[in-house]
């Protein structure tokens, strides 16, 4: 075949998930590649894939939103951008669940108590028969599909899988099977995009299985960490993968580098993971469990698809910085989405010459004098403040966090959240 002739490179996108954190991070790096990436546009990709987190992202990219619009809209709260999404969402109460389980506890408990007075059941297994009043989640996210909904229907925006130019799948979990629900393959594309983005973010424990078709689903992350396999078996040549939890290499080096960094005091000396309680024992735990089993999976796609180029893109494990944030804080946005743009930056400039190889077979190339200007920011940085500037600022995230939580639900209307 002659390179007249050549095709176009098939080029895929997959996105893990990580909670707001996450989405975070991920629309971070997604501008610096958009910037440093000359041939490539992110709104024109041949396959998107989601789970988790990464669905809202990957259903904005795959409805025509790139990654600075996705920044305006999700960083910035720009009214122009559309509300992408909103903390609040996340934060209803389950008041359904929570009054359907009650309405059984009357029955239960009569029949726990007559196993253990006239039953000749042990009390521990009767209390076990009380399981079923237990919520299958504390928070409603009714609103990430019907708020979805109303942004994936205007501004030329579909609702749609069969609608879009491009190939979604965003990939949740059925809870009775355990096996992996591809929405927006052949079968799965009846479902609106807005309740697929739903079902793969209901986080088992902290939201109920989302209902769809007499089935029950839950997080697209219990089956596997980034489901880039979806795509690969469709045949791409690159495959650009995105995940934005990583375990924290707590060294002393890594401490050093704190120190260097300038962060307050508080943050200036990170101790012994075991140190920081079981908080940080379970958020270092879930990291790794949920990371190796990316690793094998990386490895697994080298193997199964010898003829894709694979670019994994993640926060380096020594960086403390996103270690340290709340995986649902919110008031930090603009920093962390700052330093997962200029940390991306640094990692392209550090790979740059395999990396440059590689894109150079797909017709990309990065752009040395976007990668070098230290000028460079996301967002436009603010005047450093003063002692009392930085206590306001601090009162300032907590307020904007609690505000999100305890702000009740409104009819579903278009969300305006000023920053």
């Amino acid at each position: 075949m002659s390179s007249k002739s050549k095709t176009k490179p098939t080029i895929a996108l997959a996105l893990a998930g990580g909670g707001p954190l996450g989405a975070i991070y991920e629309i971070g790096a997604l501008c610096a590649l958009d910037e440093a990436l000359v041939g490539l546009d992110f709104r024109q990709l041949d396959h998107y894939v989601g789970v988790s987190a990464g669905g809202f992202i990957a259903a904005g990219l795959a409805n025509g939103m790139s990654p600075r619009e996705l920044c305006a809209a999700f960083i910035e709260n720009d009214e122009r951008a559309g509300d992408l999404f909103d903390p609040s969402w996340l934060m209803v109460p389950a008041y359904s669940e929570f009054a359907r389980r009650a309405i059984m506890f009357p029955g239960l408990a009569t029949a726990a108590l007559w196993g253990v007075t006239f039953g000749g059941r042990s009390i521990t297994h009767s209390l076990e028969r009380l399981g079923p009043i237990l919520p299958t989640g504390l928070f409603a996210n009714d609103l990430v599909h019907s708020r979805l909904a109303d942004l994936f229907t205007r501004d030329g925006r579909t609702n749609d899988f069969r609608q879009l130019k491009a190939r979604l799948t965003l990939v949740a979990t059925n809870l009775d099977t355990g096996e992996a629900a591809p929405f927006g393959r052949a079968g799965w594309d009846h479902i609106p995009i807005s309740k697929a983005v739903q079902a793969s973010s209901a986080l088992p424990g902290l939201f109920p299985p989302v209902e769809i078709d007499d089935h029950y689903y839950v997080d697209g992350a219990l089956k596997k960490t980034m489901h880039a396999s979806v795509a690969l078996d469709e045949g791409v040549d690159l495959m650009l993968c995105l995940n934005p939890l990583v375990p924290f290499n707590s060294t002393v080096d890594a401490n050093a580098r704190v120190m260097r960094r300038g962060l307050p005091r508080e943050k200036r000396s990170i101790p012994r993971i075991s140190d920081g309680g079981l908080p940080a024992v379970l958020s270092q735990t879930f990291r790794s469990i949920i990371h190796s089993r990316m690793e094998l999976g990386m490895k697994h796609y080298e193997r199964a698809y010898p003829r894709a180029d694979i670019v994994l893109i993640e926060p380096d494990h020594r960086d403390p910085e996103l270690y340290l944030a709340n995986t649902f804080s919110y008031g930090k946005r603009r920093q962390l989405a700052e330093h997962a743009y200029q940390q991306t930056r640094a990692m392209l400039r550090s790979r740059r010459t395999s990396l440059a190889a590689k894109f150079a077979r797909h017709g990309i190339t990065l752009d040395g004098d976007v990668l070098d200007d230290p000028r460079r920011h996301l967002l436009a940085p603010r005047p450093s403040p003063t002692r009392i500037g930085r206590a306001i600022a601090s009162l300032q995230e907590v307020m904007d966090d609690l505000g999100h939580i305890v702000r009740p639900a409104q009819p579903v209307q278009p969300v305006r959240v000023n920053a």
